[in-house]
């Protein structure tokens, strides 16, 4: 879409041109040249009326002495030599009585006695427009005198006023014709001068923001020219970074807030699904004592049949089986206040890796654990932690049989680090974003509830730290528990004391 069709009402900068620019030129032009044709029509009818006067004075004494010796001949001769010249359209000559003696040309006067009287008695040159025949001429009027030096008569030249319309006409064709070629002349060099200092660079500056609306945010104008068009230019340029970083900005924003309200959304269903846990966890807890205290007094009896006591054995494990799911559904739900306590770092691994053993008699040499050098106590809630630690160890033991486990740690001011690693497959790719979902789990069916992990980053989540699952050393893979927690104050005022 060209910037045209974007603003239909703009006019294009050479018109803008033409139109402040040229327009006013053209204007000042006008009125000089109409003051100066002016000057010059007055000076070629002065020139013209000169040109007539100059005839005049030519002739003047030979008719002035043909007039005086009253010898007709000559004065006709005379006034002949007159219309040789060419410029002269009649001639007429009076006596000092202002009667016509002599006429010569395309047109008679009428009658003027008194007025060639006064004008033969006044002496000295005159002239005057009007109308002989019907015809508007200009008249030179000159005395004629005797060798005295008395006026004896006087001179009428006349010369046809359509010459001197004529020659104007002519005059102002020309300055007309000149006025055009010269605005046209300076109309291209003004155009000209304004497409190779400003409208290249704006032709390129309107295709670069033409590329930019098509969707290529990534061209910049390559700005060049005059100082006006480099400024614009890294103004652009400069606007087109600003929108890329608010772009940018607004696009993280979006995500934050898309990963917020998906945070948002999985805390509600977490929420529900604690809830629904602890309330079926609470309705089953009865039955299922019930069901296994009497399972245990029913082996008690006497005389029973092995069937019968394989069949009652079999109840009870059942039962601890479910009691055991029951108890993860609990630690899952439970949302009750941290109780942060000192607590030693190498007693929580102990009796984590007892807790453990104990419940999955596993062989212990499956199990290898460095506890710190030093004794160290924080500040933490033993408790979930202690849960946290036996749920990574019950899983890394699942991964395979026979795994081996190897859970280290490390503290450095304000952060606790568990390292949990196992030689088993490790986790699969597309598995690692599902891991610590609730209910999620690989093994097969009857091996696992899915909540081990969740329970692990839910006390992660309550302590403020995080759960990250990394590829094992060993080949399998290696959960990293990070927990922020802090001294007690006792102990720091006893190693500062140190």
């Amino acid at each position: 879409m060209s910037m045209i069709t974007l603003f239909p009402n703009a006019i294009h900068s050479r018109t803008a041109l033409l139109i402040y620019v040229m327009l006013p030129m053209v204007l000042t032009l006008g009125i000089f040249g109409y003051v100066a044709l002016n000057s010059i029509e007055k000076q070629v009818e002065k020139q013209m009326q000169t040109d007539l006067a100059l005839v005049a004075r030519a002739v003047q004494m030979p008719l002035s002495y043909a007039l005086e010796k009253d010898r007709m001949g000559s004065m006709q001769q005379s006034l002949e030599s007159v219309f040789a010249i060419g410029r002269v359209y009649s001639a007429y000559v009076y006596d000092s009585q202002g009667k016509r003696i002599l006429n010569l040309g395309l047109a008679e006067p009428e009658e003027q006695r008194e007025k060639m009287t006064k004008l033969a008695a006044k002496g000295g040159k005159s002239d005057e427009y009007e109308q002989i025949g019907g015809r508007p001429v200009y008249s030179y009027f000159l005395p004629l005198t005797d060798t005295g030096g008395q006026i004896i008569g006087l001179l009428q030249l006349t010369r046809k006023e359509s010459e001197f319309i004529q020659n104007f006409n002519t005059l102002r064709i020309h300055a007309a014709l000149i006025l055009t070629l010269l605005v046209a002349l300076l109309s291209g060099v003004v155009l000209y001068g304004h497409h190779r200092a400003v409208g290249v660079h704006l032709n390129r500056l309107t295709a670069s923001m033409t590329r930019i609306a098509k969707g290529d945010h990534r061209h910049r104008f390559k700005y060049s020219g005059p100082r006006e068009i480099i400024v614009l230019g890294k103004t652009f340029n400069h606007m087109l970074n600003r929108m890329n970083e608010a772009r940018k900005t607004i696009l993280a924003h979006r995500r934050k807030q898309d990963e917020l309200e998906q945070q948002v959304r999985q805390n509600e269903k977490l929420a529900a699904l604690g809830r629904f846990a602890a309330g079926t966890a609470h309705e089953l807890g009865t039955p299922l004592s019930t069901i296994g205290g009497r399972a245990q007094r029913a082996l008690r009896t006497q005389d029973l049949s092995e069937d019968l006591v394989r069949v009652f054995e079999t109840i009870r494990n059942e039962v601890s089986r479910m009691e055991y799911i029951i108890k993860q559904l609990l630690d899952f739900s439970r949302k009750n206040p941290l109780r942060r306590a000192p607590v030693d770092v190498s007693w929580l691994m102990t009796s984590a890796v007892s807790t453990v053993l104990e419940e999955t008699r596993t062989n212990p040499s499956q199990i290898r654990y460095d506890t710190p050098d030093t004794r160290t106590v924080l500040l933490l809630d033993g408790i979930r932690v202690q849960q946290a630690l036996v749920n990574l160890l019950k899983n890394a033991l699942q991964s395979t049989p026979g795994a081996r486990v190897w859970m280290t740690c490390k503290y450095h001011d304000p952060h606790l680090l568990f390292c949990v690693e196992d030689d088993g497959p490790g986790v699969e790719t597309e598995n690692r974003t599902k891991i610590f979902d609730p209910f999620f789990t690989t093994k097969s069916v009857g091996k696992g509830t899915g909540l081990g992990l969740s329970v692990v980053h839910a006390a992660a989540q309550e302590h403020g730290g995080t759960v990250e699952l990394k590829n094992s050393r060993m080949g399998g893979a290696c959960f990293i528990l990070q927990i922020p927690c802090q001294k007690p104050e006792l102990q720091q005022s006893a190693e500062e004391n140190q």
